[in-house]
C-alpha cells in the first residue's frame, strides 16, 4: 500500500552550498535557469518533464522575479555529448544557475546498444571537464542531478554500478565546490521511508522500469523546488552575517 506523503514527509538533502549568483540574479528581478540531460529534462509522452513544474514552483516562490527556464535536454544522451553541446546551449544563454542530470544512460544502456553508451570513467571524466568549463566561462550557480531509484538500475546486474555512479557524481561535485539534487536518495526515501510502490513510482507505459512517472516527476520538482529555495536562504544569510573579529592571540 502506497504511503501517505502527509504523514511521513520524505524531502531533499539540503545544499552544502548556499546559490549565491542565483540569489542575486533573483534580488535583481530577473534570473536564467539552464536544464541540460537527458529524457528526464527533455520530458517523455504525455508527462511535463521536471524543468516546467520547478519554473512554476519557483516562480510562485519569488513573485517579483522574472525567472526564465531554457531546456536543453535530449533523450538518451550522457555526459560526454551534454558537454559537447555546452558552448551553444549552456554558455551562450549566459545562465545564473544550471542543472545538469547525469549518470543514468551510462548506467542503465546496454553495451551492445548502437552506438553503445559511454564507460563509466568516460561518463566521470566529461563531468569533471564540464564543471571546469562551467566555473571557468560562466558565473552560474550549478547543480548536478543524479540518478533515479528506479526498478532498471536496481537490477543485479546494475545496482552496484548505479551506487557507484552516484558516489562518483557526489564527489565530483564536492571537489568542484557545487551542489548535488541527491534524487537517488529522495526516491529511495519515497520507497523505503513512505512506501509508495515503484508501480506509483514509474511511468506504466514504459515497459523498462526506467522512467519516472507524473506522481514522481512532480515530487522531483516539489523536492528541487526546496533545495533551491534553502540554497538562496543559505546565500542570502551568509551575505547578511557580519564577519566576525578574528579571535585574540
Amino acid at each position: 500500500m502506497d504511503g501517505d506523503p502527509s504523514q511521513i514527509p520524505v524531502e531533499p538533502i539540503p545544499f552544502e552550498h548556499g546559490l549565491t549568483h542565483f540569489a542575486q540574479s533573483l534580488a535583481r528581478g530577473q534570473a536564467k535557469i539552464v536544464a541540460i540531460g537527458s529524457s528526464t529534462t527533455a520530458g517523455r509522452g504525455d508527462i511535463a518533464a521536471y524543468p516546467g513544474r520547478l519554473l512554476s514552483f519557483l516562480q510562485n516562490g519569488y513573485p517579483k522575479a522574472n525567472i526564465a527556464m531554457v531546456n536543453k535536454g535530449i533523450g538518451g544522451q550522457e555526459a560526454p555529448i551534454e558537454f559537447e553541446r555546452f558552448d551553444t546551449d549552456v554558455i551562450a544563454e549566459k545562465p545564473d544557475l544550471v542543472i545538469w542530470q547525469v549518470g543514468t544512460n551510462a548506467v542503465w544502456q546496454s553495451p551492445n546498444s548502437n552506438p553503445p553508451p559511454p564507460s563509466f570513467d568516460e561518463t566521470t571524466s566529461a563531468i569533471r571537464d564540464g564543471l571546469v568549463k562551467l566555473r571557468s566561462q560562466t558565473q552560474a550557480d550549478v547543480i548536478l542531478m543524479d540518478l533515479q531509484y528506479v526498478p532498471a538500475v536496481l537490477t543485479p546486474a546494475k545496482k552496484d554500478k548505479a551506487i557507484a555512479m552516484v558516489g562518483a557524481i557526489s564527489e565530483l561535485a564536492r571537489d568542484a565546490g557545487v551542489n548535488v539534487f541527491r534524487r537517488f536518495a529522495f526516491m529511495k526515501g519515497l520507497y523505503q521511508v513512505e512506501q509508495v510502490s515503484f508501480d506509483r513510482m514509474v511511468d506504466p507505459t514504459d515497459e523498462h522500469r526506467l522512467h519516472d512517472s507524473d506522481w514522481v516527476t512532480h515530487r522531483v520538482a516539489w523536492a528541487m523546488r526546496l533545495a533551491i529555495v534553502g540554497g538562496v536562504d543559505k546565500a542570502r544569510s551568509s551575505v547578511a552575517m557580519p564577519s566576525r573579529p578574528s579571535p585574540a592571540s
